[in-house]
């Protein structure tokens, strides 16, 4: 099949790259002319594992192509998707006017039936002013469908999401779109849910609030555990082993980030309270978000009683380990709440140094964990990193000027770090 995506971002980059390893012919438009010519010389502009590989081997094949013409794009395409991002305004809200200038420049290049599929996470009601906007800007002998098949990707298993999907969530209006989209899903083995348009926006707005609610539900039991002297870890296990709870996203830490969780969260509260609802339980699971940070901080100030000319390493930053994604990371907050205190700090992650340069300006960055805890009052962790995990500890407890280890990710076990010597704090553990 002939697949157009308009947008090169995480969402539309794995999408284009995947349906490319499928067998399909697919051109990947974007309007930034820097990242196509980029993407022309198979520079990679996110880091996502897997993904380089694939979309070397689809654009070397023929199968994948990348361009700044959505005119050409959109003609040679049966199905065209549309990936842009939907930033948050300063209300919450979802910020349309790419989706909408990409569907002014679809209706205005077609010239034979399309369907234009919403992949992008856009709130309820957004399909009808898609059809609207291409209704009232499209020549009018040309007929085409809308449709809604949103993206349950998670960064750092972009690629094993897409191929072996819990669902796939299409929303349509026609048989039509139906069957092309079923035609196309064809070669995944995953069970597809047929909806209306407005069924399929709310089912990702959902997915991605209730996964948030849980995170911080465990969050704020974690706090209780730290009160009380239980561990909650044996607290999620017990939990999680309810098969009506599920053990996943029951980790406690520093609460979420990255650009999905946060944004849709704010959007769905938006969304609700124009349709008249007050969601009150998703404005708590935010404020729960934000506190955990705060209280992060809260037990790095009191082991370390002043912070002011104390040097703090920290190991991580972006907001998850396998991506260099710093949107909305926890460790903008930390790292700029403790740089306010007076702390020097010294940085490192394995792959988001680059963009973490655009952030910070006053920090520290090292090439290696250890060069971080050499000469360090105490090492924080914000990323739980597998490379985190396989550090030589008895080497780093003689880097330390102390032996302090504020986790805020919870990778070590506490009695492990007590035998070697460690003052070890970690979240919602003795």
């Amino acid at each position: 099949m002939n697949i157009a995506v308009v947008g090169a971002g995480y969402v539309g980059l794995v999408t284009s790259a995947c349906f490319a390893e499928l067998g399909n012919q697919v051109i990947c438009i974007d309007n930034d002319e820097v990242k196509i010519k980029a993407l022309k010389r198979l520079k990679i502009p996110i880091y996502e594992p897997g993904l380089e590989e694939l979309v070397k081997r689809n654009y070397k094949n023929g199968r994948l192509s990348f361009t700044t013409n959505i005119v050409d794009a959109v003609r040679k395409s049966l199905v065209i998707f549309i990936a842009v991002g939907t930033p948050p305004k300063e209300n919450g809200e979802a910020d349309l006017t790419g989706i909408e200038h990409v569907a002014c420049s679809i209706a205005k290049a077609m010239t034979s039936y399309h369907l234009v599929v919403e992949k992008s996470t856009v709130p309820v009601e957004t399909g009808h002013w898609v059809k609207h906007t291409i209704e009232i800007n499209k020549k009018k002998s040309v007929s085409f469908d809308v449709a809604s098949n949103p993206e349950f990707l998670r960064e750092g298993q972009a690629l094993k999401d897409f191929m072996h999907p819990d669902r796939i969530v299409i929303g349509v209006e026609s048989k039509k779109a139906e069957n092309i989209l079923k035609e196309l899903y064809s070669g995944i083995n995953a069970p597809i849910l047929v909806t209306d348009i407005k069924s399929a926006e709310l089912i990702k707005h959902a997915s991605n609030s209730f996964l948030a609610l849980k995170i911080s539900f465990i969050n704020a039991v974690s706090r209780i555990c730290d009160l009380s002297g239980a561990d909650i870890e044996r607290v999620a296990l017990g939990l999680g082993m309810d098969a009506r709870v599920g053990r996943t996203f029951l980790d406690a830490g520093i609460g979420f980030g990255g650009f999905c969780l946060p944004k849709d969260l704010d959007a769905f509260i938006t969304i609700a309270s124009k349709l008249g609802y007050s969601f009150d339980l998703l404005k708590e699971v935010k404020k729960i978000n934000e506190l955990q940070r705060r209280d992060f901080i809260q037990k790095i100030e009191s082991h370390l009683w002043n912070i002011k000319n104390k040097t703090i390493g920290v190991l991580g930053l972006a907001f998850k380990p396998d991506t260099d994604d710093m949107r909305f990371a926890p460790s903008i907050e930390i790292v700029n709440t403790l740089e306010g205190l007076g702390a020097h700090v010294k940085v490192y992650d394995p792959q988001s140094m680059t963009k973490a340069r655009k952030i910070f300006r006053n920090v520290k960055f090292c090439s290696d964990a250890y060069t971080v805890a050499k000469g360090s009052d105490c090492l924080v962790i914000l990323t739980e990193w597998n490379e985190f995990k396989e550090l030589d500890l008895k080497r780093m407890k003689k880097l330390l000027r102390q032996p302090l280890v504020i986790d805020g990710r919870n990778i070590y076990l506490p009695e492990k770090m007590k035998e070697l010597g460690f003052k070890y704090i970690s979240v919602g553990r003795k």
